[in-house]
C-alpha cells in the first residue's frame, strides 16, 4: 500500500490530472476519426472495443516489461524522490489549454517537468522531425491517391459503406490505438513509479477506462474540431487511410529510440500533408481556406509548445525564483 504522505498525495493528484488531461487532449488524435465514423453505434460498443485494446496493451506491457507501463520510454527520466505542489501545475494548465481547443504537445508539458535540459531538447527535435516526416509522407501519398481514391470517396460519400471497409476501419483503429498507447505510455504514467505492483496497475487501468468512457460518451471534445474541419474525415474509407498512415509513422519513431515525443505534432503533420495534397490535386476548396486551417493548427501547436517550455523553465527554476523574489522584497 502507498503511504499517504504529502509527497504521495501530490503524486496521485498529479497522475489523475495528467491522465485526464492527456486523454482529453491526445486520445482524439487516434480515436477522433473512429468517433466520427461510429456516431450511429451505442457508446458502450465503442468504449468496449477501445477499452479492451487498452487493457490488453498495458497488461501485456506490464507482464513483459516487469511492471513498466511506459514500455521503456521513461528509462532516461527518473522518478522524483519527493513530489511538490508545483508538480501538479502542468496538467492543470494542460486542462485549460485543452478546454480552449489548443492541441498542446502534452509530452513537453507533462514529461519535461521531470527531465533534464538535454532530454527536453531531444524531445523537441524528435517531435519536430516527426511533424516534418508525417507531412512529407502524407503529402506524397495523397498526391498519388487523391484523384483515384479520395475523389471517389468524396463523390460517393452518401452511398452505403461496404462491410470490408467497415472491418478495415475497426482494424486500423485497433492498430493505431495500440501504437499510440505504446508511444504515449510515458506521459500517461510519468507520475507513477517506474515499476508498478499488480494493485497499482489494476487501479490505474480502471481510472483510465472511466476517462475513456467519458471521451466516448462526449464523442471527443474541443480538440475534435481539428478533425471535423478536415476534408471528408467522416468517411470511413478516408478515416481508415489516415489511421494507417499515422500508425506507421508512430511505430517507426517508437522503434527509433526511447526518447518520448509529441504524437500531437505527428498527427498535425499527417493532416497538413493530406490537406495540401488534396487541394493541389482536387481543388475542392479555395487555397486560402486550406492553408488557413493548416497555419491555424500549426500556430496552436507552437503556442502549446511555447507555453509548455515556459512553464517547465519556471518550475525547474522555482527555488531560484523564490530566492530572488525574497531578496528583492527585503531590499
Amino acid at each position: 500500500m502507498i503511504n499517504l504522505n504529502t509527497s504521495n498525495i501530490f503524486m496521485i493528484i498529479g497522475f489523475l490530472l495528467s491522465l485526464y488531461a492527456c486523454v482529453s487532449n491526445d486520445v482524439i488524435q487516434t480515436l477522433g476519426t473512429f468517433l466520427n465514423t461510429t456516431k450511429h453505434r451505442p457508446v458502450w460498443q465503442v468504449w468496449l472495443f477501445t477499452g479492451t485494446i487498452l487493457v490488453l496493451t498495458f497488461v501485456t506491457g506490464w507482464l513483459v516489461n516487469d511492471g513498466d507501463m511506459a514500455f521503456g520510454l521513461l528509462d532516461r527520466i527518473p522518478h522524483p524522490d519527493v513530489f511538490y505542489w508545483w508538480h501538479i501545475l502542468p496538467p492543470i494548465i494542460l486542462l485549460y489549454l485543452t478546454k480552449k481547443g489548443i492541441p498542446v504537445a502534452t509530452a513537453f508539458l507533462i514529461i519535461s517537468v521531470f527531465s533534464t535540459g538535454q532530454i527536453i531538447g531531444m524531445m523537441v527535435l524528435k517531435s519536430f522531425v516527426g511533424y516534418v516526416s508525417a507531412l512529407l509522407v502524407s503529402l506524397i501519398l495523397y498526391f498519388f491517391i487523391a484523384r483515384k481514391v479520395e475523389k471517389r470517396f468524396m463523390y460517393k460519400k452518401y452511398k452505403e459503406i461496404s462491410t470490408p471497409w467497415v472491418i478495415a476501419k475497426w482494424t486500423s483503429t485497433a492498430i493505431l490505438w495500440t501504437a499510440w498507447l505504446l508511444q504515449d505510455g510515458a506521459k500517461l504514467f510519468v507520475f507513477l513509479p517506474r515499476k508498478l505492483t499488480l494493485l497499482q496497475m489494476v487501479l490505474s487501468l480502471i481510472i483510465f477506462l472511466i476517462l475513456l468512457y467519458v471521451i466516448c460518451y462526449k464523442r471527443g471534445g474541443e480538440i475534435q474540431n481539428i478533425i471535423k474541419l478536415k476534408t471528408n474525415t467522416q468517411d470511413v474509407r478516408s478515416a481508415t487511410i489516415i489511421d494507417i498512415v499515422y500508425a506507421c509513422i508512430l511505430i517507426y519513431f517508437l522503434k527509433l529510440n526511447n526518447i518520448p515525443m509529441s504524437t500531437t505534432w505527428v498527427f498535425l503533420g499527417v493532416l497538413a500533408g493530406r490537406e495540401i495534397a488534396l487541394y493541389n490535386r482536387l481543388r475542392f476548396i479555395t487555397e486560402k481556406k486550406v492553408y488557413k486551417h493548416i497555419i491555424k493548427d500549426f500556430t496552436k501547436a507552437i503556442i502549446g509548445l511555447v507555453v509548455s517550455i515556459v512553464v517547465v523553465m519556471i518550475l525547474n527554476q522555482y527555488d531560484k525564483i523564490i530566492v530572488l523574489i525574497k531578496h528583492y522584497l527585503s531590499l
